[in-house]
């Protein structure tokens, strides 16, 4: 079988005409007439592709394909907008949606059979990339301070716990790293290290030796805060390596990039499977941050990669943006909120502990976890 194909469309003779399109090439074709009709399919049948009309009652295809792109079980599923509707603005928000292939009708069939094809194989190729190494997610700010190092931190400590599996965690700013003090470790020059070595000798055996292991199920690639250090940070070719090799030493690889003012930002980013970019809902910076969505989106984040928006409130709910808003001035929902945690942060501080393993059943720590069996759902994929 070529791949199953889910067809939403409430103008039967649309279906019909795909139907026995698709089918004489070998696809399984399954339809839905409505976009809950097409969300439900889409959960159940975990479809190879779906082709995905605009104008239909209730709820339109572009609701449809941010909702698909919100939840983990569909967010790397290909989605291939099949419309009437030409107009540049509608392109444009289509794509904004996260739909990976904007096509008009009518279209020649041979056009449209080829970029089914053309996703259908992308598809395969990034389920075939990760089964070859571990899964890589970035964590990332459009400035810092925002709390980057706290989220990659504790989303590995999280998954840790609630998988039961190895999770590898690497700071990736030589000179800069603060997770050693944090937790009161000793050994804090394994980044620094690797980055001084030859290319050819980043292998994941000399990697596992710079890797510090942890109680808490996790193990650490750190960098240090040294100053002597911040000189490795220009060998972006060693960096490469590193994150070629990385994701070979267990099933998920956390990166605590910081932010994009980074020098091996571009290479870090075209290796991720997927992004957490912590955002402030404070105006300035969520108007610094919608700049990085757009940026990301341009690398296939929030369409054939998956693009988390994590919410990190540091200040009262009245002295910050709602949710709604920040989703607003983004043009990209927001997958998550932090509460302030104010007293947790200090007594991890004090007690060299992660956050979340300071108040282990509060709200927090409930959100890390839930942010983990996300991230699970799409590993195991």
């Amino acid at each position: 079988m070529a791949g199953k194909i889910l067809v939403v469309d409430d103008d039967p003779d649309t279906i019909g005409f795909l139907e026995n399109l698709l089918t004489r090439q070998g696809y399984k074709v399954i339809s839905a007439q409505n976009g809950m009709q097409a969300l439900n399919q889409a959960h159940f049948e975990k479809p190879d592709l779906i082709i995905l009309d605009i104008m239909m009652p209730n709820m339109d295809g572009y609701e449809v394909a941010r909702s698909l792109r919100r939840h983990p079980e569909t967010a790397l599923i290909p989605i291939l907008m099949f419309t009437a509707k030409s107009q540049v603005e509608d392109k444009v928000a289509g794509y904004q949606a996260g739909v990976d292939i904007y096509l008009t009708k009518p279209v020649h069939p041979v056009e449209l059979q080829a970029n089914i094809k053309a996703l259908i194989l992308q598809k395969k190729a990034r389920s075939e990339e990760i089964t070859k190494g571990g899964y890589t997610i970035g964590v990332l700010a459009a400035k810092g301070g925002l709390g980057v190092s706290t989220l990659a931190l504790n989303l590995a400590v999280a998954y840790a716990q609630t998988t039961k599996t190895d999770v590898s965690a690497a700071e990736l700013r030589p000179g800069q790293g603060i997770w050693g003090q944090e937790l009161n470790l000793e050994n804090t020059s394994g980044l620094s290290n690797l980055l001084r070595m030859d290319v050819s000798e980043i292998t994941p055996s000399t990697i596992e030796k710079q890797l510090i292991s942890l109680q808490f199920g996790v193990r650490l690639l750190l960098a240090s805060d040294s100053s002597s250090d911040l000189e490795t940070i220009v060998a972006t070719h060693q960096m490469e390596a590193l994150l070629n090799q990385l994701p070979f030493t267990s099933p998920l690889v956390i990166l605590d990039i910081g932010t994009n003012f980074h020098p091996a930002y571009e290479i870090i980013t075209d290796i991720c499977d997927e992004i957490f970019l912590v955002a402030d809902p404070q105006p300035l910076a969520i108007k610094r941050t919608r700049g990085l969505v757009d940026e990301l989106r341009e690398k296939g984040y929030g369409s054939s990669k998956v693009m988390n928006v994590i919410m990190v409130n540091r200040a009262r709910a009245d002295m910050s943006l709602s949710m709604s808003q920040v989703e607003d001035l983004l043009g990209q929902s927001v997958t998550l909120g932090i509460p302030p945690a104010a007293e947790q942060a200090y007594y991890a501080a004090t007690n060299n502990k992660p956050l979340i393993l300071v108040q282990p059943d509060g709200l927090v720590a409930n959100q890390f976890n839930q942010l983990a069996h996300q991230v699970a759902v799409r590993v195991k994929k």
